[in-house]
């Protein structure tokens, strides 16, 4: 299954981007496989609005069926969910250990966005 991280580099070492919409790049990670590819997001980074929406559009392409973030806004929430994305919410830890807790099923499936739109 690919699943999609918010990352500010290549590294599984490295921590999780705080944001989704804001996110320089997603990793797009294959669990069966451990490989992964890079999604450049640099193009939302400064957007005055949609970021979010943008975002959600750039992983819904990349063939991802979950993601896994520190923060999800409600229209980002919104375009994943209607594309079928399963979203999960990580409160700390590295990309390694996120995929680690996701494999393990450990991470729980969010219902809801967490944070409002706008929120930075």
């Amino acid at each position: 299954m690919k699943i999609a991280l918010p990352v500010t580099s290549d590294k599984v070492e490295d921590q999780m981007n705080r944001t989704f919409g804001r996110a320089p790049k997603f990793m797009i990670y294959e669990t069966q496989t451990d490989a992964f590819e890079m999604v450049d997001n640099a193009q939302n980074l400064n957007a005055a609005q949609g970021a979010g929406t943008q975002s959600a559009q750039n992983v819904a392409s990349s063939g991802a069926k979950a993601i896994i973030c520190k923060n999800c806004g409600p229209n980002a929430y919104q375009v994943l969910t209607a594309a079928g994305i399963e979203i999960y919410i990580a409160e700390s830890g590295t990309v390694k250990e996120n995929i680690e807790k996701f494999k393990k099923g450990e991470l729980k499936s969010s219902s809801s966005a967490n944070v409002e739109g706008h929120w930075l």
